[in-house]
């Protein structure tokens, strides 16, 4: 046999061809590429709701804007029409002043009237804001100007369709008196001024802050705080009285200052008397200025 082809057996032997392919094919076969897992991608966070207007006090309370209008809504008391001497009559005694003369006969159609100062939760309910200095859902709005009521009413009545107003200094006296169930007493439901009011003169029993709504005696036609704790925005202007007798009066055409009533926290029972007036700018504020809401209809 011819000796190459010896050396070609041999070796065909040794390695055949089946393996040395596949050993040629296995060295020579690209390596796969390695692909990096990508990092895992966060979902992105949602964006968070805006926060309900008006959700929560400062005492993490929260309130509704409908639950508090429909509170509004039940605590309005009717006033039934009737006829009225308005000014410092015989039970002011001597604390009558000149402000107060004179007295004049007042002729009212009816109409409602809330049984409680407008409190902080509904103001703030309304506006989403609470302006007070004295913070409490359950205590009376202060720190308002009269200014500032006519913008919370307006917005109170787009979302209620309803005319809510500030009372006449009228219909105010009227309902502090009693109105047709009037017993003709000096303060707003009593002649003894703590049984009915949060007041602050030297035995004063407000200790110089605002207290909740309607923790006091109420008068005859069942209205709380119409004596003391906040003064209340009237809509009319400060003028002086006429003796002439008037139906459904609505104080003077212009001014410069709105009409007051009922005294605050800080007053002294002589400023707290059914008769008793007080004025200021329409534009002026304080933590003892607040309101109470009426209406001509239901």
């Amino acid at each position: 046999m011819n000796p190459k082809h010896i050396i070609l057996t041999l070796l065909l032997m040794l390695c055949p061809i089946g393996m040395a392919a596949q050993s040629t094919i296995t060295r020579n076969k690209p390596k796969p590429a390695v692909t990096k897992p990508k990092p895992a991608t966060k979902p992105k966070a949602k964006p968070k709701p805006a926060p309900r207007r008006n959700s929560t006090s400062h005492s993490g309370s929260t309130v509704s804007l409908s639950t508090e209008l429909n509170k509004l809504i039940n605590n309005m008391v009717y006033v039934s029409g009737g006829t009225f001497t308005m000014g410092g009559t015989s039970e002011q005694g001597s604390d009558a002043d000149d402000s107060e003369k004179p007295t004049h006969s007042v002729t009212l159609s009816s109409y409602y009237i809330c049984k409680y100062e407008v409190t902080q939760a509904l103001w703030r309910a309304v506006m989403g804001s609470n302006p007070s200095y004295f913070k409490g859902d359950n205590l009376p709005v202060e720190s308002v100007s009269w200014n500032d009521c006519q913008t919370f009413i307006n917005r109170l009545n787009s979302y209620t369709g309803r005319n809510f107003r500030l009372p006449t200094e009228a219909e105010w006296e009227f309902a502090a008196r009693g109105g047709n169930y009037s017993r003709h007493y000096k303060y707003s439901g009593s002649n003894y001024i703590s049984d009915v009011a949060w007041y602050g003169d030297d035995s004063g029993s407000s200790g110089n802050r605002t207290h909740p709504v309607g923790t006091k005696q109420a008068n005859e036609l069942g209205l709380y705080d119409m004596s003391g704790n906040v003064w209340e925005w009237c809509s009319d202007w400060y003028g002086s009285y006429s003796s002439y007798s008037q139906n459904d009066p609505t104080g003077p055409n212009s001014g410069s200052e709105r009409v007051m009533r009922g005294g605050g926290r800080r007053n002294g029972a002589w400023n707290c008397r059914s008769s008793h007036r007080f004025s200021n700018s329409p534009g002026i504020s304080d933590c003892s200025f607040g309101l109470r809401l009426v209406l001509s209809q239901l």
